[in-house]
């Protein structure tokens, strides 16, 4: 037999394996305890009878039958036999055939003495013997009885007895499942907090645990601490190396700005396109350490408030911008990440769209499908496949290192969702953006920029 994978299963198999012996051996005792009280009524009847027909045994061992006439016959189902010394027998009529029990050594003697047996018709019978001294010798007695006397009311008795086992029965099984159910919450209760941790909805396993998950949400709790405190250092480095990297790189772009050291500002491009890689690779790092840091970001005020600085940004252009995005709708991501790649997609398209920009997005399963659409020329599919590979630029006329969406295409990646170029329904680019879903619930309160709080 195999043994099932979950705790609950196992628990609730060797429950029922537990009370169905115990129910079973308690069904047996039971049997067993109502056949010996049958029988010993039985047998105290028939020793009753011993006693009257030892009474009527004279001392050369002949039986008064005058004093044995009103016992029941044969006729009832009852018998008795008397065998002298001498081999006379008397009986209640027909003929009595006995297989007396083995005895334990307590009961030799005078004592009755239990038999099996058949009266003349074949019918099985329980017997009681017993020898009484004479001058002539033993006398053997036996009294019988239809066996059935016996059997009967333990049969009456096992039909409510069986009944009474299942309805118990039942009842432990029923009282198990609450058991289970009520001794195995907490685990479920500890899992849906970790969901929780993993969704950025809650930063720790809450400490109030029973006594036997305590150590465990501890250790998970230092675990967390942990990662925490990792990813605090790799931001630290991180830190430390874009500044390690920018400071030269910025006194090299100034050195160049002199007069005669980059006419053809071939170097410049070179510094700026370093600069942009130094930026891109240290974007991905920190992107990468914080993955274990997700937070809950709200779509709706995020959009808008990115929609608010590109428009001062591109004051010049004249672009309607059409944000449909539900205001309940979150996402699981870092909120650095979050504007960052819709800052990148929404300045491609303003860049480029000719009078509108719309921002949609609806759930699809886990995932939110942010789309971010223009009216402008759009890209073909070569344009789509080189517009993916860092460093590449389509339009030489507009400012920029051509590393925008690969940095948004990899953020998404990162977090757990995709991003995907088309053509739009107006003819221009249509960016989709996929990002991993959360709900946030009603311990949360949304904040103007878009991050969540307990």
């Amino acid at each position: 037999m195999r043994w099932p994978r979950s705790l609950f299963g196992r628990l609730l198999l060797l429950s029922v394996l537990a009370t169905a012996t115990a129910l079973a051996v308690a069904g047996w005792t039971i049997s067993g305890v109502l056949a010996r009280a049958a029988t010993r009524g039985l047998d105290d009847r028939l020793d009753a009878r011993l006693v009257l027909l030892t009474d009527r045994v004279r001392a050369d061992g002949t039986l008064d039958l005058a004093g044995v006439q009103r016992l029941p016959g044969v006729e009832s189902g009852w018998a008795w036999s008397v065998r002298s010394p001498d081999g006379r027998i008397w009986t209640s009529g027909g003929t009595l055939a006995f297989a007396p029990l083995p005895l334990p050594p307590f009961l030799h003697g005078n004592r009755p003495r239990p038999a099996e047996g058949w009266d003349a018709a074949g019918r099985p019978v329980h017997a009681r013997l017993v020898e009484v001294a004479t001058s002539a010798g033993a006398v053997s007695i036996t009294a019988a009885a239809p066996r059935h006397l016996a059997e009967r009311p333990i049969r009456t008795a096992l039909l409510p007895l069986l009944l009474c086992l299942l309805l118990l029965g039942a009842a432990l099984g029923a009282a198990a499942l609450v058991q289970l159910r009520l001794g195995l919450r907490p685990l479920r209760d500890l899992r849906e907090a970790l969901a929780q941790v993993r969704a950025g909805i809650l930063a720790r396993v809450p400490g109030e645990q029973p006594v036997e998950l305590s150590p465990l949400a501890d250790e998970i709790n230092a675990l967390l601490d942990l990662n925490e405190a990792g990813l605090a250092q790799a931001r630290g480095h991180v830190a430390n190396l874009a500044h390690g990297l920018k400071t030269p790189l910025a006194a090299l772009a100034v050195r160049l700005e002199e007069p005669g050291r980059d006419p053809d500002r071939a170097l410049r491009a070179l510094v700026e396109r370093a600069d942009a890689r130094v930026r891109h690779h240290l974007g991905r790092a920190r992107t990468a350490a914080g993955r274990t840091a997700r937070g809950a970001i709200a779509l709706e005020p995020l959009a808008r408030d990115l929609v608010d600085v590109l428009a001062r940004i591109h004051l010049e252009r004249a672009i309607k911008v059409e944000v449909a995005v539900p205001p309940d709708l979150f996402v699981r991501i870092d909120a650095e990440d979050a504007s960052e790649m819709l800052g990148n997609l929404l300045d491609n398209s303003w860049r480029f769209a000719a009078s509108l920009v719309l921002i949609t997005s609806r759930v699809e399963g886990k995932l939110v499908r942010i789309e971010v659409e223009d009216d402008g020329p759009g890209l073909t599919d070569a344009e789509i496949a080189a517009a993916m590979r860092p460093g590449q630029r389509l339009d030489e006329r507009c400012e920029g290192h051509g590393f925008g969406l690969p940095i948004a295409r990899e953020l998404a990646e990162l977090s757990g969702g995709s991003l995907e170029l088309g053509r739009g329904a107006r003819g221009g680019l249509k960016v989709t953006l996929f990002l991993p879903r959360t709900e946030c619930g009603a311990v949360f309160a949304n904040r103007a920029d878009g991050q969540l709080s307990s």
